[in-house]
């Protein structure tokens, strides 16, 4: 299939601050972009050329989707797999069907990264009480699918009560992976093309807050050999998923020097936002790019940056920090603010270092 011109329609899955800066990157390109979400009010939707606003299952509104695209990807993972596969019956959608399955379940996950080479922590299913018992303990309980941003999550000490942890838990199946003692946490995010070539950006040192990221600061204070290996794993995964758009997985890094995988992203991720101030071309465009079967750019930095997430009350400072020299914000229009809630994100440049 030969690239799509510009003037030409990408269709995205999902509403929010992702695909609001992937529509804005696709405009500096000449794409209109169409957005298929169930909510109105959503970011993406205020700034992108066109909007079905339907259920996902809404096969009539799915094929009028479809009809009146070139190209669908997705701003987030949780796309149900008749929506995608009605969808690409008309058009294709990238990175594909694989790609999300995998994102999808967290165990299904953890086997893919085992089985390309890539060390997690143990980890084990579990779909009882019973299982509970027999998981690594210090660990992390977390549902198999649908959880994010910490949410579905516990943490299991030692003589915790697997009966009432279950309980607590809801969800019919799950994963507990061992706790881990780390040092820092990392990521990297790769964009694959239509024609398989590979551009990695710069490895992010992550800090989370309750769950989610609050910090991203580039380079990672960790040495350049870790860095390049976490740059080459992630390589590596987006080719063995096939995959045409971005990847980005996060690492945890032992105090002995070694990288665990802990999640993948087939999307623009979070960690990646500095990228749109320190990069000649940041993460969405390169999303753009792989999508519309463009070549890749060049993902070279050339700042150091910290990027910082603004969250709940966070955005009120929005005043001070368009006053702030050298600040660069910016804001996804989200009207409600509550706790946590991902309002906006600031990042900071000096001179690059290395």
């Amino acid at each position: 299939m030969s690239p799509i011109p510009p003037g030409g329609a990408i269709g995205i899955f999902g509403g929010g601050q992702l695909g609001r800066m992937t529509a804005l990157a696709a405009a500096r390109l000449g794409y209109r972009c169409h957005i298929f979400c169930p909510e109105a009010e959503s970011p993406a939707v205020e700034v992108s050329a066109a909007a079905t606003i339907a259920d996902y299952a809404d096969r009539a509104a799915l094929d009028a989707f479809g009809a009146s695209i070139d190209v669908a990807t997705f701003e987030f993972e949780n796309v149900p797999h008749d929506a995608v596969a009605r969808v690409a019956a008309s058009v294709p959608v990238r990175p594909g069907w694989e790609a999300l399955r995998t994102s999808q379940d967290r165990a299904v996950e953890k086997r893919f990264l085992n089985r390309i080479g890539l060390e997690t922590s143990s980890w084990v299913e579990v779909r009882s009480a019973e299982d509970l018992k027999r998981a690594p303990c210090p660990g992390i309980l977390k549902t198999a699918r649908l959880g994010y941003d910490g949410k579905g999550q516990f943490r299991l000490d030692r003589d915790f009560d697997a009966g009432a942890v279950w309980s607590a838990f809801g969800a019919e199946r799950g994963i507990v992976e061992a706790f881990v003692d780390f040092s820092t946490e990392v990521s990297a995010i790769a964009a694959r093309g239509k024609d398989g070539s590979i551009a990695v950006f710069d490895v992010g040192r992550n800090i989370h807050r309750d769950g989610i990221l609050r910090r991203t600061t580039v380079p990672a204070p960790v040495p350049a050999s870790l860095a390049a290996e976490a740059q080459a794993l992630t390589a590596r995964a987006a080719e063995a998923l096939d995959l045409v758009g971005l990847l980005a997985v996060e690492f945890f890094v032992t105090r002995d020097g070694r990288l665990l995988a802990n999640e993948i992203a087939p999307r623009p991720h979070n960690s990646g936002h500095w990228t749109q101030d320190a990069c000649g071309t940041d993460q969405f465009e390169q999303f753009v790019r792989a999508v519309a079967g463009l070549p890749l750019a060049d993902p070279a930095r050339h700042s150091d940056a910290e990027m910082v997430n603004l969250l709940g009350d966070d955005v009120h400072a929005w005043p001070e920090l368009l006053a702030e020299p050298g600040a660069n914000l910016h804001l996804y229009g989200k009207r409600d603010v509550r706790p946590g809630r991902k309002m906006g994100h600031v990042t900071r440049l000096s001179p690059k270092t290395r």
